[in-house]
Order: structure tokens, then C-alpha cells, then sequence
């Protein structure tokens, strides 16, 4: 009866010794760590291909990974660095893949296959751009990507795939534009919607948000008071998208909201009448101040502006950091 309850024992802390361990080798397993083993770079090569066409794309990644390993300065390292970018991309861990394609780039900036290592980059970032109620800084990260594809290899097919790529990025970040616009827009905040959808004029004109942004421009400048700056908006609306709901809807908040025009001041009229002028403005000469004066009636004596002799000139605040006003008496 003791040998069994000992051997039981000595089971359980086997057990209990054994089962970290095989969590150890499966976190290994799972964090892609390979162990050494020395092969020529052919059969690495090799292997790694035949998993690519079974779409085993991690386990390709892995292999081109250790081709570069053990043999960095072969030339079917250069190679592996690009199919593993390029194995990364299609398993779908766009990470690893801008890492290994920036690497090649870093190793070989003038090699031939660098236009499709800057694709591969750009690409990266593109799949990951997301709807527009999340944060776009991905986007930005795409668009960066695809403009420098564009800006280096203008003559390669890269670069004009690249060129619609950058359209659609483009929409998309109009798209966040307009949804914060309008998500300021239903709090009434319509200065800050105002300059949302402005952003979308100047800077994203040619995407597929540019009518709607012209149409509540219309909207917030006629809640800000300003029906000349909507009329403006409105008419540019008219003028590229005629047919367009958008200026259905902004031609009719115009109709309910006409501009008023001000009758025009005849030259030679005061805008500021004579009687409403201030009577002291401080900091003006002697004459400015008596230009400033209103007209006195008959018989009133005019009161006077001149210093008295040994009065200290007018200073503006107090203390040691007192400035004073010009002299009134002009110069000496």
C-alpha cells in the first residue's frame, strides 16, 4: 500500500515539474523561435519556396528568415530578405513585414528591387488603414508610404498603383474630416465645424466629400451669422456640381436666408457721427485731442489742455514701471 501511495507520489511531481516546461517549449513554439540547425543555403531556399506554395506563409517568412541567418553574404540572402517581407505581407503580419522590407532597404538602398521593397511598405500601412471613427494615424502613415513609392520610382507599375491607392487614402482621411465636422455640427459647435469643413476644401477638393463639406459650409456660416461667406460656398457648389443634391439643399437654405445688401455711404459722409465722437483719447497730441473735442456751443469756453508749469507729465499705471505720455506742450 506505501509503494503505491509513493509511486503516486513521485507521478505528481513529475507532472507538476513537467507541465512548466512544456509551457516553456510551447511559448517558444508560439513566439517563432527556431532552433539552429546548419543547412546550405540551397535546401533552406528550397524548403522555404515549397511552404510559400503551400501557404504556409509563416513558416516560409520563418525559413527565408534563416536563410539570411546563416548565410548573410550569399546572394540568395538578398533574395530571402524581400520573399520574406513579401511572406509576412501575405500571412497577414504587416508589421514583420515593413520591418524585413525596411531592413532590405537599409542593406541594399540601390538595388534593383528596391521600388518593390518600398511597395511592400506601403502596402503594409494600407492594409491596416481603418474606417474612419477610429484613429487615422496609420492613414497618414499609408499615404506617407505611397507618396514616397511615387516620388523615387515615378516610371515603375509600383508607382501607378500607388497613384490610386493615394486617391482612396485621400477620401479616406476627408471621410474623417467630415465625420468629426458634423459630429460638432449636431452640438452646435459651428465654428469648429466651419474649420473641419474647410480642411476638406482646401486640402482633400478633388475626393468624393468635397460637396457635402461646400453644403454645410453653407449651413455653419449661415448659423455664424455670416450669409455673404454662405452665399460664397454655395455658388462654388453651384458652379462644379450642379446636378448634385448637395446644392439642391444648400440652393433652397439660401432662398430661406438671403443675403441683405447694405445701401452704400455717399463719399464724404462721416460713418461716425460728429456728436458721438469720444471726447478724450489718450496718447494723441494737443491737436489730435482738440480735433477729437466735439463742437462746442456758442459762448462755452473750450477747457484747456495745456500742462501747467512744474506739473508732472501723465503717466499710464503706477510704480516704477510707469511709462509716460507724450508731452503735451510739443516740443521745447
Amino acid at each position: 500500500m506505501r509503494i503505491h501511495q509513493s509511486r503516486a507520489l513521485a507521478l505528481a511531481l513529475i507532472a507538476a515539474v513537467a507541465l512548466p516546461i512544456a509551457g516553456c517549449a510551447r511559448n517558444r513554439a508560439a513566439k517563432g523561435d527556431t532552433p539552429y540547425i546548419a543547412r546550405d543555403v540551397g535546401t533552406l531556399y528550397s524548403l522555404a519556396r515549397r511552404r510559400l506554395d503551400q501557404n504556409r506563409y509563416k513558416e516560409a517568412a520563418i525559413l527565408f528568415d534563416e536563410v539570411e541567418r546563416q548565410h548573410p553574404y550569399s546572394i540568395w540572402a538578398r533574395r530571402a530578405q524581400l520573399m520574406s517581407a513579401f511572406s509576412y505581407y501575405l500571412a497577414k503580419d504587416y508589421t514583420a513585414s515593413i520591418q524585413s522590407a525596411q531592413r532590405f532597404i537599409s542593406v541594399h538602398p540601390g538595388n534593383r528591387d528596391a521600388p518593390y521593397a518600398y511597395y511592400l511598405i506601403a502596402l503594409g500601412y494600407y492594409e491596416q488603414v481603418t474606417d474612419v471613427t477610429r484613429d487615422q494615424k496609420i492613414t497618414r502613415q499609408a499615404l506617407d508610404a505611397l507618396g514616397e513609392l511615387t516620388r523615387r520610382y515615378p516610371n515603375t507599375r509600383y508607382a501607378s498603383d500607388a497613384r490610386l491607392k493615394i486617391d482612396l487614402v485621400n477620401d479616406h482621411l476627408a471621410g474623417k474630416e467630415m465625420e468629426i465636422g458634423r459630429f460638432y455640427e449636431t452640438r452646435s459647435q459651428w465654428l469648429a465645424a466651419s474649420m473641419r469643413f474647410r480642411t476638406v476644401i482646401d486640402q482633400y477638393q478633388t475626393t468624393t466629400h468635397a460637396p457635402e463639406a461646400l453644403m454645410r459650409l453653407t449651413e455653419t456660416y449661415l448659423a455664424l451669422g455670416v450669409p455673404a461667406e454662405a452665399q460664397k460656398s454655395a455658388a462654388v457648389l453651384g458652379a462644379n456640381y450642379p446636378g448634385s443634391d448637395w446644392y439642391e439643399h444648400a440652393y433652397k437654405l439660401m432662398e430661406k436666408h438671403p443675403v441683405q445688401q447694405m445701401a452704400l455711404v455717399p463719399p464724404g459722409t462721416p460713418i461716425v457721427p460728429e456728436g458721438t465722437r469720444p471726447a478724450s483719447l489718450p496718447g494723441l497730441s494737443t491737436t489730435e485731442k482738440r480735433n477729437a473735442q466735439p463742437d462746442a456751443a456758442p459762448g462755452t469756453a473750450q477747457p484747456s489742455t495745456a500742462n501747467p508749469a512744474g506739473t508732472t507729465p501723465s503717466t499710464v499705471g503706477t510704480g516704477a514701471g510707469s511709462a509716460p505720455l507724450p508731452s503735451q506742450s510739443g516740443p521745447q
